[in-house]
Order: C-alpha cells, then sequence, then structure tokens
C-alpha cells in the first residue's frame, strides 16, 4: 500500500517546515531537501544511520567488497600515473558507514607506499556516521580526519571519491507552462496543515540557464542542482592548482533531458518526497553532461561518463570475483557472484549508475575510462 498524508503522522521537521511555509510563503525543493537531509536536529542523516540492512537504502560497497577493491587498486594506478607523491589527500565525499574506504586501503595494500603517502580525509556532516567510520576504520594502518566541509582540507595533490555523494545535492525544478518556465516549490496542502508541491506564478530566473520554450512541451519538468555545479568547480580548481584525480560514481542520466528524478526512499521502498521529512532518504539523478562540463571550463580533464557495469569490468570484475569464489563454499560463492552481478548487471546497478572522472591535465586517462 502506498503512504499518504491520511495514514502517516507529522514529523517534527514538518511541523517546522509548515510552520515557515504559512510564515514566508513556499520554499524551492532545494531548500526543502537541504533542511530535510541535513537539518542540525531533524535531518535525516543527524539522526539515524540509514544504510545497510537496517536502514533505508543500501549502497555498492555494502553489497559486494570487489567495488570497493577495484576503486582501491584504481586509486593506487591513479596515484602512480601521478608520480606516486610521497605525501597526498585521500579523500572520500559522503563515506556513508566507512565500508568502501576499508576496503580501498585493503586493496591498496599491494603497495604499501600508498597508505604510508596518504592522509585520509573523510568529508562528513553526520555524527552518528561519524562514529561508525571510526569503528571500521580502527583497525586499519592510516589515521583518518573528519571535514565537514571539502574547502577545510588543506591544499594537496589530491585523490578524491564520491559514491553516491552527488545525488543527495539539493536540485531545483521547473515546471513548463503555457507562457514559459516557473519553478516548482515546496507550499502547503488545501487545509494548511501539510506539504504539498505547488508552482511560483513569477518566471523563472534566466540563471538557471533553461531550455527555450521552442525546446519544451507545456508539463515538461527540468532539474538544475546549482550546489552540484559550485562544489565540482571546486574538486576541478583543487585538481589543477594541486594536481590528481576524482572519481565520481552515482545513479543519473549521461545526456540532459527533461523529467521529474525527486525520490524518496524509506525501509528499502519508494516513499512520496514530500511524507515524513526528516524520517526518509531524498534524492534526484546526477546530471553527468552539466557536470563533465563543469570540468572544461576549469581547464581540467573530463573522461566518461561510463556506465558501471562497464567501468568495472573494464578494470576487471570477473577475474576477482573468481579470486574470491576459489576454495569458498558453494553457498558462499554463489554469494560473492550474486553481490558481483548486483552491482554490474544492465538490470541493476550496471546501467543507471554511471562513473566520471576528473584528472589535472598534465595526467593521463585512468583505467576503466579509456573512450
Amino acid at each position: 500500500m502506498t503512504a499518504t498524508q491520511n495514514d502517516t503522522p507529522i514529523t517534527p521537521l514538518e511541523e517546522r517546515l509548515v510552520d515557515l511555509i504559512k510564515l514566508k510563503g513556499p520554499i524551492s525543493i532545494a531548500d526543502y531537501m537541504t533542511d530535510a537531509l541535513g537539518h542540525p536536529h531533524e535531518g535525516y542523516y543527524m539522526r539515524q544511520t540509514p544504510i545497510g540492512a537496517d536502514g533505508d537504502f543500501t549502497t555498492a560497497p555494502e553489497i559486494s567488497q570487489v567495488f570497493g577493491e577495484l576503486i582501491g587498486l584504481w586509486l593506487v594506478e591513479a596515484w602512480q600515473s601521478m608520480g606516486s607523491p610521497e605525501s597526498f589527500n585521500l579523500i572520500e565525499l559522503g563515506p556513508g558507514r566507512g565500508t568502501l574506504m576499508v576496503d580501498i586501503l585493503r586493496a591498496a595494500r599491494l603497495r604499501p607506499g600508498f597508505a604510508r603517502a596518504a592522509q585520509v580525509w573523510l568529508v562528513e556532516t553526520s555524527g552518528l556516521l561519524r562514529l561508525e567510520q571510526q569503528k571500521r576504520l580502527k583497525e586499519t594502518e592510516v589515521s583518518p580526519l573528519w571535514a565537514d566541509d571539502f574547502g577545510d582540507i588543506p591544499p594537496a595533490p589530491s585523490l578524491i571519491v564520491a559514491n553516491e555523494f552527488f545525488d543527495c545535492l539539493p536540485i531545483h525544478q521547473f515546471e513548463r507552462v503555457k507562457t514559459g518556465w516557473r519553478e516548482r516549490m515546496v507550499g502547503l496542502d488545501e487545509s494548511g496543515t501539510r506539504l504539498a508541491f505547488t508552482l511560483d506564478p513569477t518566471p523563472a530566473a534566466p540563471e538557471y540557464n533553461l531550455p527555450a520554450i521552442t525546446e519544451s512541451e507545456i508539463g515538461d519538468i527540468f532539474e538544475v542542482s546549482p550546489t552540484s555545479l559550485e562544489f565540482t568547480g571546486t574538486i576541478c580548481r583543487t585538481l589543477k592548482e594541486n594536481g590528481g584525480h576524482a572519481l565520481i560514481i552515482d545513479y543519473g542520466h549521461m545526456e540532459r533531458g527533461f523529467g521529474d528524478t525527486l525520490q524518496a526512499v524509506k525501509d528499502h521502498a519508494y516513499w512520496p518526497p514530500l511524507l515524513s521529512p526528516g524520517h526518509a532518504d531524498i534524492t534526484a539523478h546526477v546530471d553527468f553532461e552539466a557536470l563533465s562540463k563543469v570540468a572544461i571550463e576549469n581547464g581540467i580533464n573530463a573522461h566518461g561518463p561510463v556506465t558501471q557495469g562497464r567501468f568495472l569490468d573494464r578494470l576487471g570484475l570477473a577475474l576477482r570475483v573468481e579470486a574470491l569464489c576459489k576454495g569458498q563454499p558453494e553457498d558462499k560463492a554463489n554469494e560473492i557472484r550474486a553481490g558481483a552481478t548486483r552491482i554490474a548487471a544492465s538490470n541493476a546497478m550496471g546501467e543507471i549508475f554511471k562513473v566520471l572522472s576528473y584528472s589535472s591535465p598534465n595526467l593521463p586517462t585512468p583505467a576503466g575510462l579509456e573512450t
């Protein structure tokens, strides 16, 4: 049964937002996402550990250790392409429970100099998730540091990983009406007590660079994420000034287009985006074409995007899976193969998830992203 406002209690955050909207009027979807995910007291990531079987969703590193191990080997090769610097920043954006970083470091032991040279930085604002990360990284050979903001990390040659990070950054939505584009906002329903979508009556601001009226039809939805573009620009400038690579993995589309991709997940099932803010994860598809353009504008190289399945296959997914299965009981081997299939198959995560890499201008194309 689909959850509705009639059978779902109002959350403390929704009550706050309703009062705010009554006082000041509708808010943008971007502002709604920011509060729903990151409110200091009632935000989704501040009040619970959301990842895993007991959470609301799972990620590729939690499904298969092969994912993180292949990323680890990719990072070692990327480090070597930089001349194996004796000191560099290994940065993960939105590191979840720390599972990916643990797998990265385990695979990187093939080149002991990598971990010795790495200063691991985890960009994380959730205190609960930081505790999870500390537990998992305690037994590794590194002494990680945490940052609330990417800009807090001291400049150095860098390797940056962002797995399912950009999908959580806030978006603005616009709807095409007869006279042009209007921003889709979060207002109140007819009762004035619950959240509902509404349209801003004023024309959309020109800085959003929306498609021309002649390129769209009435009812089309178009999404933009200025926050994502600004964050990407910061990453690109870091790589240009200090050298290095960045690896972005997320679900989204290779080319810009129309469509409503705002979605929420609760208890591993889809959930209405405006229902129970603070108690459900809210995301939107990543616009990889827009992220690629930011790299070009900042004078660095963008490689990809390619599908996650193709990327992992090129890195040797099949060989690593069979190596892990060797000597294992049949049920364990089947479990390993099933996890690998889930992260790479075209009918699972392999097609909808894309991989994009940034590299400073003097560095070669990284593995798995060759044209």
